[in-house]
C-alpha cells in the first residue's frame, strides 16, 4: 500500500478545494461534526510563515462555495488589474531563446530567465521571468548548493530562484530592448555602490 497523502488541515477543518492564483489562495475547508462544518478562507505563505486571513464559517454549503467563488473572481480581477499596469510587452521567455544551462558556466552578472513551468499561470511573461542573478552558490557550475539570488529586471525587487529553475541565459538577440536598459542601469547603480569602497581602499594602500 502507498503512503497516504497527508490531509491539508486549518484547525478540524479539512481543505478540500484551493485556487492560487495572484498573491493569495482561496481555500474550502470541510469539518462534517462541527456546528459549523463549512469554511472559505485566504492562504498566503513567504516560504517560512505561512497563515489563513479571513476565515468564514457556515453551515449553509452553497453559501459558503458562493463565498469561495467570489473571492477566486476577486483574486483574478486583480491579477488582471496589475496586467493592465506593466508597461512593456508581456511577452513569453522560451527554451530556444535562451544559451542552455549545461553551456552557462558561472552565472553571476548574467540575464537570466525563469522556465515558465516554475511559474504559476498568471506570471509567465517576461517582467516576471527576466532575472539578474548576483550571486548565491547555484550561481557557480559546479557548487552542490542551487540557491540563486537575484534582481527582477522589471520591478527590481531582489529575490531567488534554484538553478534548476531557470531556463538559462537570455541570447542577446531576443531580449527585449526594455530588459537591456533596465540591464545597463543596475550595472550602473552597483557600480556606484561599489566606488566609494574602491576609493576607501586605495586610500588605506596609500597610507
Amino acid at each position: 500500500m502507498g503512503d497516504e497523502k497527508e490531509k491539508r488541515m486549518v484547525e478540524s477543518y479539512e481543505i478540500t478545494q484551493g485556487v492560487r492564483i495572484g498573491d493569495k489562495e482561496v481555500v474550502f475547508g470541510v469539518d462534517e461534526k462541527a456546528e459549523m462544518p463549512y469554511l472559505c478562507a485566504f492562504y498566503s505563505s513567504n516560504g517560512i510563515f505561512e497563515s489563513y486571513q479571513e476565515c468564514m464559517v457556515g453551515d449553509d454549503y452553497a453559501e459558503i462555495m458562493e463565498l469561495f467563488a467570489d473571492r477566486v473572481k476577486a483574486q483574478c480581477v486583480k491579477v488582471h488589474g496589475e496586467q493592465e499596469k506593466v508597461t512593456v510587452p508581456r511577452e513569453k521567455i522560451t527554451a530556444d531563446k535562451c544559451i542552455p544551462m549545461f553551456k552557462c558556466g558561472d552565472i553571476a552578472g548574467k540575464v537570466m530567465a525563469v522556465k515558465p513551468e516554475a511559474l504559476r499561470p498568471e506570471y509567465r511573461s517576461a517582467e516576471h521571468q527576466l532575472i539578474l542573478v548576483t550571486g548565491g552558490n547555484g550561481a557557480r557550475e559546479h557548487s552542490l548548493g542551487s540557491a540563486c539570488y537575484c534582481i527582477t529586471l522589471y520591478s527590481g525587487e531582489n529575490g531567488r530562484w534554484e538553478r534548476y529553475d531557470l531556463a538559462g541565459e537570455v541570447k542577446p538577440e531576443c531580449l527585449p530592448d526594455w530588459a537591456k536598459e533596465r540591464f545597463a542601469e543596475i550595472q550602473k547603480q552597483e557600480a556606484a555602490k561599489a566606488a566609494p569602497n574602491q576609493n576607501k581602499n586605495k586610500d588605506m594602500e596609500v597610507r
